[in-house]
């Protein structure tokens, strides 16, 4: 077993979770803020089966591209020569995946332990 944890964009994380949701995973959203261009992120955490990582991770490519946004630095006129009138862009989306191995999962559900 394995223990996916997903960091996308906010953007991303509705249509994620449900095509998660769909393909039978189980998934935890925990809100997060990036650090590089203090957005707002989406931590996404599933335990999965080890003959399913592969298929989980697809999920995220699939449904976490990046993208090209126009954005305004009105923050920084110094940068208006190499920007003009601060307005850049900048590449967001896109998802970063961590795997990590599981000894033992339990669920709660129903009154009953579900280990899986």
């Amino acid at each position: 077993m394995k223990f996916v944890i997903a960091i996308v964009q906010d953007y991303d994380v509705d249509r994620l979770l449900r095509a998660v949701t769909e393909s039978g995973f189980r998934a935890t959203r925990i809100s997060s803020t990036g650090g590089f261009l203090r957005m707002g992120n989406a931590t996404v955490l599933m335990g999965v089966k080890n003959d399913r990582v592969q298929e989980a991770i697809g999920i995220v490519r699939q449904h976490c591209q990046a993208r090209v946004e126009v954005q305004l630095d009105a923050t920084s006129p110094e940068y208006v020569e190499w920007f003009p009138a601060g307005i850049h862009e900048v590449m967001v989306g896109g998802g970063v995946v961590f795997t990590v191995p599981v000894d033992r999962m339990v669920r709660f559900a129903g009154g009953k332990d579900v280990t899986g």
